[in-house]
Parts: structure tokens; sequence; C-alpha cells
């Protein structure tokens, strides 16, 4: 889809919209999801992209290496899409002492914000996009859920005038260390 029919769609939904979950409601959720605990190490994730339409419109796999030292932590993710296309995404993140999560990246604009209750994670954030030879700006509402502490499920919405144009599903499983994904695609 060209750049020009996405923004042409956005635009035209522009008016209809919907309730969004409010990251307190899993305040007692279990198991609790932790950032840092999580995203240590070395994971390996895999995912689709689905269009506004819900139809499939990319698989990849993404390598993460996440380091920290005390509340400050990097993320280095290594993506690799099925189209063959490959794409490097490095977030600094900290963790203040409320909680709160703030993080930047090369292709974030401005600073990503996020917090967690029970077992859900909220990141919030406008990301910079590559179409068709041009740039766009995208809204990001970022949820992860712990399904236990080795398996977290991640749903992505990409919004622009406030209308879902794009949703990402990615699944990670820490439990055992596979083939990195340069290795697979």
């Amino acid at each position: 889809m060209t750049a020009l029919k996405v923004l042409a769609l956005s635009a035209s939904l522009a008016v209809v919209g919907g309730c969004s979950t409010s990251i307190d409601e899993y305040r007692d959720t279990t198991p609790t999801f932790s950032l840092k605990s999580y995203f240590d190490g070395e994971l390996t994730a895999w995912g689709i992209v689905q269009d506004y339409s819900g139809k499939i419109t990319r698989r990849f796999c993404v390598d993460i290496i996440a380091t920290w030292q005390g509340n400050s932590g990097q993320l280095h993710e290594s993506f690799y899409f099925n189209d063959g296309t490959r794409q490097t995404r490095i977030w600094n993140v900290n963790i203040a002492p409320d909680k709160s999560v703030t993080g930047t990246a090369g292709d974030v604009v401005g600073q990503a914000t996020g917090q967690s209750q029970g077992s859900a994670f909220n990141w919030q954030y406008t990301l910079t996009v590559p179409i068709d030879g041009s740039e766009y700006d995208f809204a990001i509402d970022d949820w992860m859920y712990a399904l236990d502490d080795k398996r977290m499920m991640n749903r992505s919405y990409m919004k622009k005038f406030g209308v879902t144009v794009a949703e990402f599903s990615i699944f990670f499983d820490k439990g055992a260390r596979l083939p990195s994904c340069e290795s697979q695609m």
C-alpha cells in the first residue's frame, strides 16, 4: 500500500473511535511482568505485521541483546523480515524509582513512556517509518503480557490520526535458546 493510500485511509477513518484499555486494569494479574528481568541477556522472538484489514503483510524474527547497569538498560534489536529487509533499533531505557519507564531510540520521536501493572507493560511512543521514499510518524501503543516466567506476548498498534493502520504480534520464549534469526531467515 502506498503512503498516500495509508494517509488517505487514516484520514477517512479518523471518525471511527474506540475505547482503550488502562494499564490499571492489570494491577492484580499474575505473573508479574518486570521489564528489567524479562529483557536481560539474549532473546529471540517471532512476529507478524497485519495491515488495517487484518491481512498479514510481513513476518519477522528479532534477536535482542539486553544489558543493564542499575536501572538503565540498552536493548539492541536486530529485525529480520521475510522479504529480506533488516532493521536495527537500539533502545536506551531508564526505570525511575516510581517504576515508570522512559526510553529513546534512533527512529523514535522524543521519548517513549511506559509503566507496568501486574502481568502487563504498556509502552507508548511515536515511531518514524520510511514508506516509499518518504518518512511518516505513527503513534505506537505497545502492550506486553507475561504468560509465565519464560513466555511473553507483545501486541502493538500503529496509529495515524487516531486510527489503527497496522498491528504487530510478537511471541517471546526464553525457555530454550534457539538459533539466532540470521540463521533462520
